[in-house]
């Protein structure tokens, strides 16, 4: 199993920004890919990014297309996730993962590697 360390969370008003880091604990393999997912209270973890470590597609949920963008090295031990114009509705534990690329676009139930997350709070 990897390790998997999330930082950069934090309190922010509306329309502003943060910057969130995961540092895995090895080299990620080639068929992989690694992703962000977040959980607010009281409701299930939901697929927020992810990036593919061969093409370095990035994938994104309709909610944050355009106002997020997911990076990483290229050995992709270390992705960020950059938010801009947060919004109330961003609030929650975010969450690092890493996976075969089909498993964290379509199956994250099966996902074994996960980050403790990470709390970003969004006040309006």
């Amino acid at each position: 199993q990897v390790q998997l360390v999330e930082s950069g969370g934090g309190l922010v008003e509306t329309g502003g920004s943060l910057r969130l880091s995961c540092i895995s604990s090895r080299r990620i393999p080639s068929s992989n890919a690694m992703g962000w997912f977040r959980q607010a209270a009281g409701k299930e973890r939901e697929f927020v990014a992810a990036i593919a470590r061969i093409s370095e597609r990035p994938y994104y949920a309709d909610a944050v297309k355009g106002r997020f963008t997911i990076s990483s090295d290229s050995a992709l031990s270390t992705i960020t996730l950059q938010m801009n114009n947060l919004k109330p509705e961003d609030t929650g534990v975010y969450y690092c993962a890493a996976a075969a690329a089909d498993v964290i676009l379509t199956r994250a139930d099966a996902i074994q590697d996960w980050g403790v997350g990470t709390l970003v709070a969004v006040s309006s």
